[in-house]
């Protein structure tokens, strides 16, 4: 049984805590934020002890993994103390994405897990649905053929203005995982960004990439779009025929390059994932899993690295018109 806390109760704090509480292989035994009204009711609704201090919870409790559900500047400004705090404790941890919005950050996390022997996952959700498994069983029984080319899209309703580079840095490890999830490393980067009206931020982005192994991609992204359509789509090409997922989990086809029949698979209405909330518990069902096991883990902290290594050399891309390498 995996002893596990939460620090970081906003929303995405809480929907862990629940997924961790319903994981029979699990254990749910604290809770821990800065703020009291976050942590008391979700601490009440699960009987474990609420902390306000990281150092007290785990200085106060036997724990073998913890996610880091915190927020900060780009939705990731407060990940990298507590995950290296906890780290340094010897203890596993999942780390909401980004796994830092700083990219010395996110090396640096990525180094101490190497140190402390511990294992360091991203939620990197998108790809945890069944959709995406028989994608890859494709992909690996041959039936893809080599990878030739990515599309990506993925764009939501996001009305915040922070940073310039907020839709890019917070919302983007998604996409970028998911591409390399199929494509493999990103070694080159062109991006072109645009301001959407009365926007302030670079809140659509349209990025060139190529593989390592020679694939080319694109990526579609924005924040200037309804949350109440399909957000993704991906599509992967290859030399024996090409397939594409749409919306996250809803539907996955498949073409062979020499044949009139397509494969098509739909998410059922009986027994299927009931929405994308349910990526979050397959996400965190499988770093259950595998930690117990002793790893390795899927949507590891160096996938969660290479996917901001990609996001940053996009930012350097854009800002000097260039086309430019991928560091890592």
């Amino acid at each position: 049984m995996l002893r596990v806390a939460v620090v970081g109760l906003g929303g995405i704090g809480r929907t862990h805590a629940r997924w961790y509480a319903e994981n029979k292989n699990a254990e749910l035994v604290a809770v821990c934020d800065l703020l009291p009204e976050r942590v008391d009711p979700v601490a009440q609704q699960y009987g474990v002890p609420a902390y306000y201090d990281l150092d007290k919870l785990i200085a106060s409790e036997e724990i073998d993994a913890v996610s880091v559900a915190t927020a900060g500047p780009e939705n990731g400004g407060h990940h990298y103390e507590p995950t290296v705090r906890l780290l340094d404790a010897g203890k596993h941890v999942l780390v909401e994405k980004p796994i830092s919005n700083s990219i010395v950050e996110a090396r640096e996390m990525v180094q101490r897990a190497k140190e402390k022997g511990v294992l360091l996952g991203v939620n990197l959700n998108h790809r945890f649905t069944p959709a995406a498994a028989r994608a890859k069983k494709l992909q690996e029984d041959g039936a893809l053929g080599e990878v030739l080319f990515v599309n990506m899209a993925l764009w939501i309703n996001n009305p915040n203005e922070t940073s310039p580079w907020f839709h890019l840095r917070a919302l983007h490890p998604h996409s970028i995982d998911v591409m390399r999830y199929f494509g493999g490393p990103i070694t080159k980067v062109q991006a072109f960004l645009h301001k959407g009206p009365g926007r302030t931020i670079w809140s659509n982005a349209s990025i060139n990439m190529q593989f390592a192994s020679g694939a080319v991609g694109h990526l579609t992204g924005s924040y200037d779009a309804s949350g109440l359509h399909p957000i993704e789509r991906c599509e992967v090409g290859g030399s024996a025929g090409r397939f594409v997922i749409d919306n996250v989990f809803e539907r996955l086809e498949f073409f062979p390059r020499i044949s009139p029949e397509k494969l098509v698979i739909d998410n059922p209405i009986m027994g299927g994932m009931e929405g994308f909330g349910q990526t979050f518990r397959n996400r965190i069902d499988r770093f259950v899993e595998q930690t117990s096991s002793g790893g390795p883990l899927d949507a590891s902290g160096e996938d969660g690295l290479a996917a901001q290594e990609v996001i940053e050399a996009a930012i350097r891309s854009f800002e000097g018109g260039s086309v430019e390498e991928v560091s890592g």
